[in-house]
């Protein structure tokens, strides 16, 4: 499913929850002047006007009309009706805003609305990881091929969506994927977002390098200072991204249990795989112990990291042989290697939102959703 060549026009909002960011989508590609507006969380009013001001502007720039309004904005939410909920980083949201319904009264056109990490994860399926997970695959000559994808988003938070053969698996109460809330491995007492996010990787390091909190740097440069690019206490530095990889790698395990397919990672902080993809892999091809003391694999497939040369060699190649068909002269191919595949991001996490907002909208109108 590629919507690189549709001439349908759809207008899309990035809603942080300082900024707001609008923009027009076609063909797969930013056709406008991108709208910059405060968010102006915290007045109801003033943040719904601030919102049909930035899809006004993006429509007075478009040559034909949109055919849609799609983007993501943070929950609680019921998505499918367009309701947001009680939301932590827009206070003046409260008791539930029809934000959907206003704007399709507004203009006139279908609305859709969605959580980020769903649609970064529907980005990736369909214009992104996947696609060239697969295609790698058709040059190597091999017969596998993948079909169900989860996105992992890593920044303030730790975000999650699930695509299945081309489909958005949202659930029934628009919270699947809810990946924050999985249990924390280091923390059994906490969710995993304690230990997989910015104030994560800050606190660690403020704890290893005998500091508060409030003076840790940012995690970008706590990278840096872990990679030997900026001063600073480089074995603190190098311990609050593994410990973060550790956390991450199991809360990914947890996922893949259930799932099976290709993982993707983005956000602000998938930058720093340098410093915590080792760990991550670590718990991902780890091993359990049974009370005989038997060990064996956490997950039945093995776990590749695409991100190493050598690594994706292996994934690639498989083990295609030739067997028999039993009572027959002919022979089939078989991939005897189960695998699945770990990566960061070629789209980057704007775009691939953007992309899947895109073509969730051109999905819901055409009644492929």
């Amino acid at each position: 499913m590629s919507y690189e060549k549709d001439q349908r026009i759809v207008m899309t909002l990035d809603a942080g929850g300082t900024n707001f960011v609008f923009q027009a989508i076609k063909g797969n590609k930013e056709i406008a002047q991108a709208v910059h507006l405060p968010a102006n969380g915290h007045d109801l009013d003033l943040c719904l006007k601030t919102i049909v001001e930035g899809f006004e502007k993006i429509k007075e720039q478009l040559s034909e009309p949109p055919v849609a309004i799609s983007f993501a904005f943070p929950g609680p939410a019921d998505y499918p009706r367009g309701i947001i909920g009680d939301l932590g980083n827009l206070p003046a949201f409260r008791g539930g805003v029809a934000l959907g319904p206003m704007l399709e009264d507004h203009f006139k056109l279908p609305t859709f609305i969605n959580n980020d990490g769903d649609l970064y994860a529907y980005g990736e399926a369909l214009a992104g990881f996947l696609p060239y997970v697969n295609n790698m695959l058709e040059k190597a000559g091999s017969p596998k091929r993948f079909k169900n994808l989860v996105g992992f988003t890593l920044g303030t938070g730790f975000g999650c969506g699930i695509v299945h053969d081309g489909e958005l698996f949202t659930g029934d109460n628009s919270g699947a994927g809810e990946v924050w809330l999985v249990r924390n491995k280091l923390h059994h007492e906490m969710n995993v977002e304690e230990s997989v996010s910015a104030r994560a990787v800050r606190r660690v390091y403020a704890q290893q390098a005998g500091i508060a909190f409030e003076d840790s740097p940012e995690p970008k440069e706590i990278f840096e200072i872990g990679m030997g690019l900026k001063p600073g206490n480089k074995q603190a530095a190098i311990v609050a991204w593994e410990t973060f990889g550790e956390a991450l790698g199991d809360a990914i395990a947890n996922v893949l249990t259930l799932i099976d397919g290709i993982a993707v990672i983005g956000g602000g902080l998938a930058g720093a795989h340098p410093l915590f993809l080792n760990k991550m892999m670590a718990e991902l091809n780890g091993h359990y112990t049974n009370f005989k003391g038997d060990s064996y694999r956490r997950l039945s497939p093995f776990v590749f990291n695409l991100e190493n040369e050598s690594e994706l060699h292996k994934f690639l190649k498989g083990e295609a042989r030739e067997v028999k068909v039993p009572g027959s002269n002919r022979t089939v191919v078989y991939d005897a290697l189960p695998r699945l595949g770990v990566g960061v991001s070629k789209l980057g996490t704007s775009r691939a939102v953007a992309l899947g907002a895109y073509a969730i909208a051109l999905n819901k109108i055409d009644g492929l959703e």
